[in-house]
């Protein structure tokens, strides 16, 4: 059979343009292409569940303005399909005074985004949100929500009326006239059209198809704790710390998910591997990539402090509950 369109990859980002493409064009023969057992293997199973207010970007960009639309439409579209979710804000603190001015440009740039109902907390005014955090000050965002993303992909996937092939992987895309012939680990497909939502495989599509990116998939992976029942009542929703100012994470935080249970974490540290989610994980082929890779070595010099810190706390669960205690 010839296929329309064929989208590799199952996680949230493919399911999600398999959904738009059924609402685009109901009549086309849709195909998606999933090298593992099952959707939202990856990414889209292994984060925080959290549903982003867009606070932290850049006003104006592209960025901004997509995760602020994104967020809403999510929201609708969680409601209308019984999609696992709530809408429980969260706190962004400044742990100690030092920290203040950051907050305060952060809040700046909140209010730019436009980020709805957004509040600047003064030490004593957290706990009324919080009530075992503790800092110097905050911001409350209350658009930030909880989901259960597993379940959004799988939804997601099952209004696109798609065919979903599992097991799939993609070995090689072969130009036709009309389109390509996709070989894969589960045979051969003919297609007019390919989108890939790769994830972290997504360079190694591109190369397939004999582009060239500039930019290189480099594995960073997180590690989560998850608080014991009886501490639960320590997190009523999520507590940030504030980011750091130069390291591109948004920093070890305490996050309830739809479930009641309480989820510490990430850190971020580098990876061995894209895929395989153990502290002592290692792929000589992922490995290769990332330490070839000029941009690798640049992001290692200009954050060797805090990536020392984090493969360190990766490895110490008291360094790990220091950073938690900060917050609570």
């Amino acid at each position: 059979m010839r296929y329309d369109i064929a989208v590799i990859g199952a996680g949230v980002v493919g399911a999600a343009v398999a959904y738009r493409l059924r609402e685009s064009l109901p009549d086309a023969r849709l195909l998606v292409l999933e090298k593992e057992s099952a959707p939202a293997f990856h990414q889209s199973g292994r984060n925080s569940g959290v549903i982003h207010s867009g606070i932290y970007y850049k006003p104006g960009s592209l960025k901004a303005r997509l995760c602020a639309q994104g967020r809403e439409q999510l929201y609708e579209f969680a409601q209308r399909e019984g999609i696992p979710h709530e809408r429980c804000g969260k706190i962004i603190l400044a742990t100690d005074a030092s920290e203040l001015p950051r907050l305060q440009k952060l809040y700046e740039r909140g209010l730019e985004n436009g980020t709805p109902g957004i509040r600047l907390l003064s030490s004593a005014e957290i706990t009324a949100y919080e009530p075992e955090a503790r800092g110097a000050g905050a911001i409350y965002v209350p658009v930030t929500g909880i989901i259960d993303y597993k379940a959004l992909t799988e939804r997601l996937l099952q209004l696109s009326g798609a065919e979903v092939r599992y097991g799939a992987e993609v070995q090689r895309l072969r130009p036709i006239s009309q389109g390509y012939i996709i070989h894969t680990t589960q045979g051969e497909y003919e297609v007019g059209h390919f989108i890939a939502c790769a994830g972290l495989q997504a360079d190694r599509i591109a190369w397939m198809d004999e582009l060239h990116p500039p930019l290189r998939v480099v594995p960073f992976r997180g590690d989560y704790y998850e608080l014991a029942p009886s501490a639960r009542y320590k997190v009523r929703n999520l507590i940030y710390p504030l980011p750091h100012p130069t390291y591109p994470v948004l920093g070890v935080h305490l996050t309830r998910m739809v479930d009641g249970t309480v989820e510490a974490g990430p850190n971020a540290v580098f990876a061995w591997a894209r895929e395989i989610y153990t502290r002592t994980g290692f792929s000589l082929r992922d490995a290769w990539e990332a330490l070839s890779y000029g941009g690798t070595w640049r992001f290692f010099l200009k954050h060797w402090r805090e990536g020392l810190e984090e493969y360190l706390r990766a490895f110490s669960r008291k360094r790990f509950l220091r950073s938690l205690q900060r917050l609570i």
